[in-house]
């Protein structure tokens, strides 16, 4: 089970040395010396609530971390984005059960725990010092830590254990508390933490949106409920529900007897779906969506929608509901380097790049949709949503605006898609590229040492989980939906006629798009322009295979593989680059580009006949939630009857170390 060694006091006592120095904020003449301070002395101070909570942010909120693209690399290995080597579970066979590890852990749970177990019953007292309503916001902080570490479990693993508190470091107590509950029961666990963290949470907790919000409680809140009604909605009837047919939960006596609080399945899609509604419109209606000027490339004329995600201070963006600052010499990351070549090796893909509509709100495919094709980057990018013209590099665009002497390795200029380089450093690996976290600053590109701002959550989110939250469950766009959507478009400088675009649809012809599908079956034109919206606005900010995973939007690949594909390089573009940088079908060490009889457009992933993914990416039901590593069963059975454990398998996996999924 692995979580005993965190439910120990044995490492508080660094752990609190180490959340003081990062800023309590009584003066340091006025503190007991730290050599004095133990865990019972500890947590009674408005100051060291507030250190200790955000000493917990960098483990458990999405951030940018050097020697990466950051949050904006995080699709990769989806249809939006691909990197050069394809992940396992997309390869049927080569994700297996660990012997230890893996997402069954309780480290930062047991943090929030800790605090909230001492800190409650002080509060509830009268016992902390300081201001009563900062103390209130850093209680709120934890509890939305709390829920959001957990939504990762939830994502992850489905069924799995509430843990409200800590415990002694006794084998059969920690046994017990390792039940897995339903995964719904998990959902509602979650939200409930969230209501906590709203009620106690500020609007405006210091000025700068560096400390979780009211409105951040409310928008995962909304994501929460989403991911569930939709997960329960497309997986009813299967093992991955509680009660489905064959639900490993079952086998356990303490879930036996489940049963929905709402009384069905059908009932509790439409709870979470309606709570997802009321929360998404809580944001949505109090936060304006920041203005996209259209302007690419300006010094001296700045366009809100694109300085906004590479920004060296968010704080004045409306949209944005929390970031994280960076400091030059201090926390820095590369991500105005990378943002500035190849975007770290992860490229855009064909589907991605094709999903956006043209600007009179027509697919590219569409009669008189204005369409010029894609021989070239520049052409793509003519008359079409102005996220895709705002977002998508062409050769010859300026990167570097000021201070172009200043940064060590700055691109001044975007060159032509270097996609036969093999260092991640510079590799283009579908030709397509995005500006999303480009500064034109460069004195942002000293290598390693970029200080731009991170994006954690934006309200865009709101008005999209809304828009999808009120469909699936009432099946109809209503006033607050299409208030929404226009906005979105007018933004995106798309007609705000989303009704012509969906006549226009043509799903036969959106199949490169994973989440045209639920179950292995096209949806319907409406609800797959819900997702296009989604997905084009949300490009690159980690959230993809999340909607992936809650749509069953992968069960085509289990029958027919799915061929990533990036740029037209076997069209026009192909003058662009010089024999050695396109060879071909000369050997698996000698290929540095796919041979065109796959495709006229590059396929990155199959560049080598004896890669694993040269015959296209597959999927097994198995690989919508992760395995459980057979190091939990044996620390929780008797004499390695694993059968004796509460922990139960996924579906589809075993609990044999190295063991391939059977479904």
């Amino acid at each position: 089970m692995n979580f005993s060694k965190f439910i120990t006091n044995s490492c508080l006592a660094t752990l609190i040395i180490i959340t003081l120095v990062t800023g309590a904020c009584k003066k340091a003449l006025d503190k007991e010396p730290m050599s004095n301070i133990t865990p019972e002395k500890y947590l009674q101070e408005e100051g060291q609530l507030a250190a200790y909570a955000i000493a917990r942010y960098p483990d458990i909120l999405p951030s940018h971390g050097n020697w990466s693209f950051g949050t904006f690399g995080t699709d990769g290995n989806t249809d939006n984005m691909i990197v050069p080597v394809l992940d396992n579970k997309f390869i049927p066979g080569l994700w297996r059960v660990d012997a230890t590890g893996g997402d069954w852990n309780f480290g930062n749970i047991y943090q929030v725990n800790y605090f909230l177990s001492n800190v409650i019953p002080r509060w509830k007292a009268g016992g902390i010092v300081g201001n009563a309503d900062n103390i209130k916001q850093y209680i709120g902080e934890m509890y939305f830590l709390r829920a959001f570490e957990y939504f990762k479990k939830l994502q992850a693993l489905g069924d799995f254990p509430i843990i409200k508190t800590v415990y002694p470091d006794e084998k059969e107590i920690l046994t017990q508390v390792s039940k897995r509950q339903p995964r719904n029961e998990v959902a509602r666990f979650i939200i409930s933490d969230l209501d906590s963290a709203a009620l106690l949470l500020k609007t405006s907790p210091d000025g700068t949106k560096n400390r979780i919000s009211k409105a951040c409680a409310q928008l995962i809140k909304s994501r929460v409920a989403l991911y569930e009604g939709t997960w329960l909605k497309y997986f009813k009837g299967t093992a991955f529900v509680p009660n489905g047919p064959n639900w490993p939960g079952k086998s356990k006596d303490y879930n036996a007897n489940y049963q929905f609080s709402t009384g069905n399945i059908d009932a509790e899609i439409q709870y979470f779906l309606g709570e997802a509604m009321s929360a998404a419109k809580s944001v949505a209606d109090a936060v304006p969506l920041v203005a996209n000027t259209g302007i690419i490339e300006s010094p001296n004329n700045e366009n809100p929608y694109f300085s906004m995600f590479s920004a060296v201070n968010m704080s004045g963006y409306s949209e944005v509901l929390l970031w994280r600052q960076y400091g030059a010499g201090l926390v820095t990351h590369n991500v105005p380097v990378y943002a500035q070549s190849g975007n770290y090796a992860v490229g855009l893909s064909r589907s991605m790049v094709e999903s956006f509509l043209m600007a009179n709100g027509l697919p590219i495919y569409a009669n008189g949709s204005n369409y010029v094709g894609d021989d070239y980057i520049a052409d793509v990018r003519k008359n079409r949503d102005g996220r895709l013209n705002l977002f998508l590099k062409e050769p010859g665009q300026k990167n570097v605006l000021i201070n172009a002497t200043q940064g060590t390795h700055a691109t001044l200029v975007e060159p032509t898609p270097k996609i036969w380089e093999s260092s991640y450093d510079q590799k283009y690996t579908t030709g397509y590229t995005i500006r999303k976290g480009l500064s034109y600053d460069g004195a942002q590109a000293n290598n390693g040492q970029g200080y731009t701002g991170s994006i954690t959550f934006r309200a865009s989110e709101a008005y999209l989980n809304y828009i999808e939250a009120s469909y699936e469950k009432n099946g109809s766009i209503d006033a607050d939906a299409t208030k929404y959507w226009q906005q979105l478009r007018t933004r995106a400088k798309v007609n705000t006629d989303f009704q012509q675009t969906i006549a226009a649809t043509e799903m036969s012809k959106e199949t490169q798009d994973w989440g045209a599908y639920s179950a292995n079956t096209l949806v319907s034109p409406t609800l797959y322009n819900i997702r296009r919206e989604r997905r084009n606005e949300l490009m690159a900010e980690g959230l993809r295979y999340m909607d992936l995973k809650r749509w069953r939007a992968m069960d085509q690949m289990i029958s027919t593989p799915y061929h990533f594909e990036g740029f037209k390089l076997w069209g026009p573009m192909k003058s662009w680059f010089t024999a050695s940088q396109i060879v071909f079908g000369a050997g698996n060490s000698a290929s540095v580009v796919s041979d065109p009889a796959l495709s006229v457009y590059l396929r990155p992933q199959e560049i080598r006949s004896n890669a694993d993914s040269y015959k296209g990416a597959k999927w097994t039901m198995a690989h919508y939630l992760s395995p459980i590593a057979t190091q939990h069963f044996n620390i929780t059975s008797a004499n390695g009857d694993f059968s004796s454990s509460p922990i139960y398998q996924n579906p589809g996996w075993l609990t044999t170390g190295g063991s391939a999924p059977t479904l």
